[in-house]
């Protein structure tokens, strides 16, 4: 154990590059939500995989964009606070698209740390690109960070995760495992039974309702050892939200109900009774007050 690695590594990028799909693929277990809709990530969470050789952290982070509210302010706020004391950033971009504003951002506050750990720049989604469209991409991402390394993969695919994998654990430190091997992140189920639950409407609901919904836990109960208990509060920030969540005669909380218990029973590995309800919680991604309800913390600079 004395070559063993050990350490942080940062995901990072704008929404919607692929960053939840990677760790999940990486660890072989879903923990993190994941959607064709950006934003689906709304908080840190750890993904631990652990090797023979290495203990690889990954931290997996909100996409920083432009923010549209306090929500968004948070969201880019714990992206960024997911830069510091950490061994490696993995900057993760899209090779289906050419960079755009967002994917500068990134760059730029990647170029203006004043610690800056190693880095490497992940082109994602390879699998959506033709050779010579993959060649141009390669070179245009690489002047975004002309010093980082770049490695091409693809999370779908698994083409080139090997070697991403073990580009990753050769910048780590040597050090011992910081979590038990069999761990894979610092979340209870509660809380990725919520996320799943919201992952669930993301994918079913129209484009105007899925990022005015927070999820709530309200109870959560393991009455057995293969059956729990869950009940959920979706929350809208209209009346005319609510109307599209419930859908007629309850068909679309339903269908969400539905989709979600069947994620939280496979993450979980065993049998699940969700009860899902909606209510309106006006204007709540530009209240403070909510938003600390529902466990997003601005903080002040």
């Amino acid at each position: 154990m004395t070559d063993f690695r050990s350490g942080f590594i940062t995901i990072l990028g704008k929404p919607n590059v692929g960053k939840s799909t990677l760790m999940n693929v990486l660890l072989g277990h879903k923990i993190a939500a994941v959607s064709p809709r950006p934003q689906t990530t709304r908080r840190r969470q750890l993904g631990i995989l652990t090797t023979e050789k290495a203990q690889l952290i990954f931290v997996d982070t909100p996409g920083i964009h432009k923010p549209l509210h306090k929500l968004g302010e948070f969201l880019n706020q714990e992206a960024e606070e997911a830069l510091e004391e950490v061994d490696v950033v993995l900057f993760l971009v899209d090779a289906s698209q050419p960079p755009d504003d967002e994917d500068r951002r990134v760059a730029a506050l990647l170029g203006h740390l004043k610690h800056p750990p190693s880095y490497l720049i992940g082109l994602n989604k390879i699998d959506l690109v033709s050779g010579e469209d993959l060649e141009a991409r390669q070179t245009l991402y690489r002047s975004l960070l002309p010093e980082a390394p770049l490695l091409a993969f693809s999370a779908v695919s698994g083409q080139g995760l090997d070697r991403l994998l073990q580009a990753l654990a050769e910048r780590l430190p040597i050090a011992p495992p910081q979590y038990p091997e069999d761990q894979l992140t610092d979340l209870y189920e509660r809380e990725i039974a919520a996320d799943l639950i919201r992952e669930a409407a993301l994918l079913l609901l129209r484009d105007e309702v899925p990022h005015a919904i927070a999820v709530r836990i309200d109870e959560f109960k393991e009455r057995s050892d293969s059956l729990a208990y869950i009940r959920a509060t979706l929350f809208v920030e209209r009346e005319s939200q609510k109307a599209i969540v419930i859908g007629q005669d309850g068909q679309m909380l339903k269908k969400i109900g539905i989709h979600a218990r069947q994620e939280i029973e496979a993450m979980s590995g065993r049998k699940v009774y969700l009860e899902l309800r909606v209510k309106v919680e006006k204007n709540w991604r530009e209240r403070e007050d909510i938003l600390r309800r529902f466990g997003y913390k601005l903080k002040r600079r």
